[in-house]
């Protein structure tokens, strides 16, 4: 099927970019909605900005208000209540001005209109003497926010005045907002806060927030910014490049890739060891990077015949000098064993005769690890435990002193394999108490078992009882002359704890064991 459509691409060429042209777009269109979404989500940014603007600035201006109420409330009450002292007015008059940079207007009259406490400046236009004790506790004047507050009594009433531009300064929000207005409305009343010269003009947005009291509204409108050439090419630059990615395209994809890569993959997929690949020799315009590589395919393919040639000599060769070396090891071990022997015969003395036996039955331990261990070399399992001990066990009995000869050795083993390195100190740990054992208790039956760990694969338990190792006087001097050294040391070869149990007459250690 990949031959044809090559064949059309390369008779058609207008046919090949207008199939590339609808190949690709999808992604126009997906690249066109992403960029519509783009703007839209843009929108709704601007949308959140303003709303968490409008919300901040409305919190700040309700907070002040409040906290200028809270001072007037207390001085107003005060005097009222003739509690007040000769400077609360001014501590009032200098607490208003620390909020207000313009002055912080207040005014404090009892109903015969009489002015008890004010700010020094004169009061500004808008509210009549008659309303100065009307209900509304904030009320929109032509240029002010009026504010206010009356005592607990009613006796007294106090006015608080605030600009324009103490209401901007205190109602300006933290986040950075160009072409913004901010306005107070109170029923069919609106106060404008921006400076003069930030009127609003064109398409824009607003959004309101209710002060306390909730009868006035704070409304902050920010201009859109108007339709420009860039973002008109920002929306219609997706279609530009799907119409420039498909006549780019038609070149790449026919002339560089497609051709290249169909005859690079025929050859690599009919390539057998052993042979040496030629790719793109009919071929005159190869991409650079499939150029090297085919010669890379090339280079690989020489240097895999040359080294299956010479792994397969050197494999050979190995397996001649594996057999060789058993064979060395093989015969010196037995060397070894027939001089103990011939040594062991021409002594009288029965302790030497004892000793010369016990190197013998550590040589003999040893010959049959190596046995085992080549058995095993050419699935490279490891060594079988079970034949391991099986073997080591009859060779032990044959080597046992004629008081011994009945001892009987019982194996457990499930079917593990370990490596060379656990197998030679569990051969000798296995020697020792089966010769201890032999010692104590001639004729009685040792237990050898070999189980894996139910939690673990690669780890598994070697037990060894007998009625001879439990403890006793001579057991302990065994131990303390010469095999307790020797056990502790075996034990750290194969670097686990082994544990003994006096009363049963046992002997356990964890081995590692290949999964």
């Amino acid at each position: 099927m990949v031959e044809p459509l090559l064949h059309f691409f390369r008779s058609t060429g207008v046919k090949m970019f207008l199939i590339l042209t609808l190949a690709l777009l999808p992604l126009g269109l997906i690249a066109l909605v992403a960029s519509l979404q783009a703007i839209r989500t843009a929108d709704l940014e601007k949308e959140a900005l303003l709303r968490v603007a409008v919300t901040q600035s409305a919190r700040k201006l309700t907070a002040d208000l409040q906290s200028d109420r809270t001072a007037l409330e207390l001085v107003v009450n005060a005097l009222a209540n003739n509690a007040a002292d000769k400077g609360m007015c001014r501590r009032l008059a200098f607490f208003l001005t620390s909020h207000d940079a313009e002055g912080g207007h207040f005014y404090i009259y009892d109903r015969a209109g009489n002015r008890l406490c004010s700010s020094p400046e004169p009061e500004p236009a808008g509210v009549a003497p008659a309303d100065r004790f009307a209900r509304p506790m904030a009320q929109l004047l032509p240029a002010h926010l009026l504010s206010r507050v009356r005592s607990g009594n009613g006796r007294l009433v106090a006015l608080s005045y605030y600009s324009r531009g103490h209401l901007e300064s205190i109602a300006d929000p933290a986040t950075a907002l160009q072409n913004r207005q901010l306005s107070l409305r109170q029923g069919d009343r609106q106060l404008i806060v921006s400076r003069p010269g930030a009127s609003i003009s064109g398409h824009s947005n607003s959004l309101s927030a209710r002060l306390d009291p909730p009868d006035i509204l704070l409304t902050m409108t920010v201009r859109e910014p108007p339709a420009t050439l860039a973002r008109m090419l920002s929306l219609f630059l997706p279609l530009v490049m799907w119409f420039a990615a498909a006549a780019i395209g038609w070149f790449v994809v026919n002339r560089l890739l497609i051709r290249p890569l169909v005859l690079l993959r025929r050859v690599v997929a009919d390539y057998q060891p052993g042979e040496v690949l030629q790719p793109l020799q009919r071929l005159r315009t190869p991409a650079l990077e499939i150029v090297a590589l085919g010669e890379t395919f090339h280079e690989i393919s020489m240097d895999v015949a040359t080294h299956e040639a010479e792994i397969s000599e050197s494999l050979e060769t190995q397996r001649k000098l594996t057999r060789e070396v058993h064979h060395r090891v093989k015969n010196n071990l037995q060397i070894i064993a027939s001089l103990i022997n011939l040594h062991a015969r021409s002594a009288h003395d029965p302790e030497a005769v004892e000793a010369y036996a016990s190197i013998q039955r550590r040589v003999d331990a040893l010959s049959v690890v190596h046995r085992n261990h080549f058995a095993e070399l050419e699935e490279n399992r490891g060594v079988g435990v079970r034949p391991l001990i099986s073997e080591l066990s009859a060779s032990l009995r044959g080597t046992a002193p004629a008081a011994a000869r009945r001892f009987a050795i019982q194996i457990d083993s499930d079917n593990l394999h370990i490596s060379q390195d656990v197998a030679v100190p569990i051969a000798f740990l296995l020697t020792e108490l089966v010769e201890l054992a032999m010692m104590l208790a001639p004729q009685a039956t040792m237990q050898i078992a070999v189980q894996v760990e139910p939690d673990r694969d690669d780890r598994a338990r070697l037990m060894v009882g007998s009625p001879g190792l439990k403890a006793s006087d001579a057991m302990t001097g065994h131990l303390n002359e010469r095999y307790g050294r020797v056990l502790t040391g075996l034990s750290r070869q194969l670097r686990a704890p082994l544990d003994y149990d006096g009363d049963a007459g046992s002997y356990a250690i964890t081995i590692t064991v290949i999964p």
